[in-house]
């Protein structure tokens, strides 16, 4: 960094711009330093440290372990995700529970992720760009790995601090997120198997634990309450796993995202090899697709003010039969609610649907 300048001329600017000049500004600008200030020597110097890796000429080590000699003795990737996220190396029987999890969950078929792959892939893009967009239509506001791990920790701790049941912090659980989409506990797995396969492989496997038999109170007290039939669902069922394999709830939330894009990319692929990309604006929608307001004349500048209606309310009566009237406008979003919490508090999506 270099010094202030030592030309006082440019420190002191003839002339007015614009309000630069004003008496309310907290200080006078045209007398401000230029130049860059010195360092603080005070505070270390800003720089990049990782427990994560390093590398150099010769080898990149994640975690103390020089990832050429993990690749050399035989470790495979899953057994690198636990030294990357966990830093150690498990027992090949945790191993093979994550390889049975992240196979289940890389390939979905002609779900909304890979439809989004492939609508990206006819716009003429590039392959990262429709993996993208496939992980970010993962279902459920991006997977809620997160958001149903964190309030497994929660209601856990939860019991631990007030002397709790399991079976008690489950009912609450329940009681106060029964239509949170991330409880884990659903009607979209009651003729799927997989989930409570997952389960079996994870206790087969010896790897299940506390979250497992946590999540499986969990769908014991959800099937008390709910008046449709639920549950187990694979989010309740991946998640819980993936916290018992020592997984964090954004660690998982990371890899089984990366997990899925794999399969975003062939399909994207599939749908570049088997037709064309479409041009910008090549793809015609015929009228018979329209149920919108009939055709109607553009008026005149002129008699704007004649025929605009005012979209003040004056009364909160008027403001509710407005926003009635506006709900019916599909494509406007005021039948749309979305509760988003605050990430940095806690990940994932609290609500989203119709009014």
């Amino acid at each position: 960094m270099g010094n202030l300048t030592d030309k006082p001329e440019l420190n002191e600017k003839k002339g007015k711009i614009g309000n630069l000049d004003s008496p309310k500004n907290p200080f006078d600008y045209m007398k401000r330093e230029y130049g860059t200030v010195p360092l603080d020597t005070k505070r270390a110097p800003f720089q990049w440290v990782s427990e994560v890796a390093y590398k150099n000429v010769h080898r990149i080590v994640s975690r103390g372990y020089d990832t050429s000699e993990v690749m050399e003795e035989g470790y495979g990737v899953v057994d690198m995700l636990f030294i990357d996220y966990q830093a150690r190396i498990l027992w090949s029987k945790r191993s093979k529970m994550l390889n049975y999890v992240m196979i289940l969950a890389l390939e979905d078929g002609l779900s909304m992720p890979a439809v989004m792959s492939r609508m990206v892939a006819k716009s003429k893009t590039f392959l990262t760009q429709a993996a993208g967009a496939s992980i970010l239509a993962f279902g459920h506001a991006y997977g809620a790995y997160s958001a149903f791990g964190n309030r497994l920790e929660h209601y856990l701790a939860m019991a631990d601090a007030d002397g709790l049941t399991i079976e008690e912090a489950a009912e609450l659980l329940v009681k106060e997120n029964m239509n949170d989409e991330a409880l884990g506990v659903s009607d979209l797995m009651l003729k799927d198997p997989a989930a409570g396969r997952m389960i079996a492989r994870a206790e087969k496997l010896g790897v299940a634990g506390k979250y497992i038999d946590f999540t499986r109170e969990i769908v014991k007290a959800a099937q008390k309450l709910s008046d449709e039939p639920v549950d187990l669902d694979l989010l309740g069922a991946t998640g819980a796993t993936m916290l018992d394999l020592g997984f964090s709830p954004e660690a998982t939330w990371a890899i089984l995202a990366v997990t899925r894009a794999f399969a975003a990319g062939a399909h994207y692929i599939e749908e570049v090899e088997r037709s064309e990309p479409c041009r910008t604006g090549q793809t015609l929608t015929p009228k018979a697709f329209y149920d919108g307001p009939e055709d109607r004349p553009v008026p005149p500048l002129k008699d704007r003010n004649k025929i605009a209606e005012s979209g003040i309310c004056h009364t909160v009566d008027e403001w509710a039969a407005a926003r009635e009237e506006r709900k019916k406008i599909v494509g406007s979003g005021h039948a749309i609610i979305e509760e988003i919490e605050d990430p940095s508090k806690k990940s994932g999506i609290k609500k989203v649907g119709k009014l």
